[in-house]
């Protein structure tokens, strides 16, 4: 249920604040005045998109919230959205911000969301059908929705599952479509994948060999400067003829570890050019076992070797991907095909195996359901054709026609349904969509959602607000009052908010609201207000389409009221 609704610079509206009674709540105002503007409003709480230019001139940005009943929310809520609302909340707000660029924000009582969030909130307390709605019972899949709300849970669930079987279906023919394929190109696809692969084992590349091979190359390439530069460090550490870096080492720590009898302080010295001498032969050892065992005297044609292999790692990158840990991937994927091509034929027979059972249980689910709505049609036809009778349709038939589809089990099962009426006796029934007026498919349409929501739904949502936007549009006279008096009933228990052109229906309101607009400021400005007492009959006067001073008009609004 909507305790209050406040809307700020949402084009015309500059503000507007709404507290909504139980039961029927009612929208009146001349036509341009705006009224269509809370219908926006409640749509963006619904997560719906926010239009270019509908920030009011001049404002920083529009805002919308609405406070709920949190007795309007079902049980069940998924663990993510029950985390929006805060432990101990006693109400439900939802709020959206709309910035000139067209940027929005949700919000859930007062936390930053997701639209979808403010989706899936917003339609579990509000229900919104404007008045253009009826045009959906054109539509085979409306009124399959339609039917399937009427036969309640069962339904719902059994068709959940319908589904899920319908997938699988459709996964398990394409997997087996694509190995018929797969099983026709077969012998050409394999001879290619065991061509590349065996190519990609026989050569056993590796990142480490890759690495070393290369060293190696430039090792070999370079061999001659680098036996110099070895031979030569060599040579000036401690050379085979003559004194080198090491002697002279020697002799200079000789000299100081004497003259550190008569001061200690070349003691130090002495043993860091000691230090530098030992350091200086081990490097001359080290370079020249690096003459000796690195192999700088390479053996005859070790060089053209090394470079073959790279030529052979260089040739598997440039096909299979530019690197070696690619040609390693490559190879990988191709064992993973080779295996799927040599069990294609196996893999088929078990793909379609697994398609024929789950088309068989696609098809008892199927059965299970038509045999529910072929239960439930003649049901909603009764019900739907009484309240067509307390809608000023008492001689109307109508009537839910099932019959099978003829492209097979869809995901919402096999069943075609179309909405048929006869409108009097003797008339044969022709289909909703080719016979019936714009009035009778509004009057149609609310005799179909009283009925769902007052036998279906009311278990379940019994705080969900119903809001309906001009959907008497095309009626009058009596039956202006027939469809306010089922409107009021509907609202029992629960709460609707109409937006209504027809006096008929807001004379029958527990709180009424007007919007005017005002063309005087610039930008022109509206303002909703709630009446009462003779308020509520000066705005029935002008609904009558009479001027305020006029006493017949006075008498017939007061009439109307009395009536109510």
């Amino acid at each position: 249920m909507l305790h209050e609704l406040r809307v700020e610079n949402l084009l015309l509206m500059e503000r507007a604040e709404l507290r909504l009674a139980p039961g029927l709540n009612i929208l009146t105002g001349e036509t341009g005045a705006g009224k269509t503007l809370l219908a926006h409003a409640l749509d963006l709480l619904l997560g719906g998109r926010a239009r270019s230019g509908i920030v009011r001139e001049g404002a920083a940005e529009a805002y919308v919230e609405g406070v709920f009943s949190l007795d309007g929310i079902p049980p069940g809520l998924e663990p993510a959205l029950a985390e929006r609302i805060p432990d101990g909340a006693e109400e439900l707000v939802l709020a959206r911000r709309v910035w000139p660029d067209g940027r929005t924000r949700a919000y859930v009582c007062g936390r930053s969301a997701t639209l979808a969030d403010l989706r899936e909130l917003g339609g579990r307390v509000l229900a919104f059908y404007g008045q253009h709605e009826h045009r959906r019972l054109m539509l085979a899949t409306a009124q399959l929705e339609i039917l399937d709300a009427y036969c309640g849970g069962a339904t719902h669930a059994l068709r959940a599952e319908l589904a899920t079987v319908h997938d699988r279906v459709r996964v398990l023919d394409s997997r087996a479509r694509e190995l018929r394929e797969l099983a026709g190109a077969r012998d050409r696809e394999l001879d290619i994948v065991s061509y590349e692969l065996s190519e990609i084992e026989d050569a056993g590349p590796s990142a480490e060999e890759q690495a070393e091979l290369t060293l190696e190359r430039e090792r070999l390439r370079h061999q001659e400067t680098l036996r110099e530069a070895a031979l030569g460090g060599a040579e000036a550490i401690a050379p085979e003829e003559g004194s080198g870096v090491g002697a002279i080492l020697a002799a200079a720590g000789a000299q100081l570890d004497a003259a550190a009898a008569i001061d200690p302080a070349l003691g130090g010295l002495a043993a860091r050019l000691m230090s530098l001498r030992y350091e200086a032969e081990d490097i001359g050892s080290e370079l020249r076992a690096y003459l000796e065992v690195e192999g700088i005297e390479a053996a005859p044609g070790r060089l053209e070797q090394a470079e073959e292999r790279l030529a052979v790692f260089a040739r598997l990158e440039r096909k299979h991907g530019g690197s070696i840990e690619e040609v390693l991937r490559h190879a990988e994927r191709c064992r993973v095909r080779r295996d799927a091509l040599e069990h294609a034929d196996v893999a088929l027979e078990d793909a379609l195996r697994e398609s024929a059972e789950a088309r068989a249980e696609l098809e008892g689910l199927a059965a299970r359901l038509s045999e529910l709505r072929a239960v439930a049609a003649p049901r909603l036809s009764a019900a739907v054709s009484e309240r067509l009778a307390e809608l000023a349709m008492a001689d109307a038939r109508f009537t839910v026609e099932l019959t099978p589809r003829t492209d097979g089990c869809g995901p919402r099962g096999a069943d075609h349904v179309e909405l048929s009426i006869s409108s009097a006796p003797g008339l044969p029934a022709g289909l909703l969509r080719e016979v019936a007026s714009g009035g009778e498919l509004s009057r149609v349409m609310l005799a179909l959602l009283s009925v769902a929501h007052g036998e279906a739904s009311a278990a379940r949502e019994p705080g969900r607000l119903l809001v309906f936007d001009e959907i008497d549009a095309g009626i009058g006279g009596l039956t202006a009052r027939a469809v306010g008096e089922h409107l009021r009933r509907l609202a029992e228990g629960g709460q609707i908010l109409c937006i209504t052109h027809l006096p008929q229906v807001a004379a029958l309101g527990a709180r009424h609201f007007t919007i005017v607009k005002d063309s005087a400021v610039a930008p022109a400005r509206t303002s909703v207000t709630a009446l009462d007492g003779d308020a509520v009959v000066g705005e029935l006067v002008r609904m009558l389409g009479a001027d305020e001073g006029d006493r017949a008009a006075s008498r017939h609004a007061r009439e109307l009221l009395r009536a109510a």
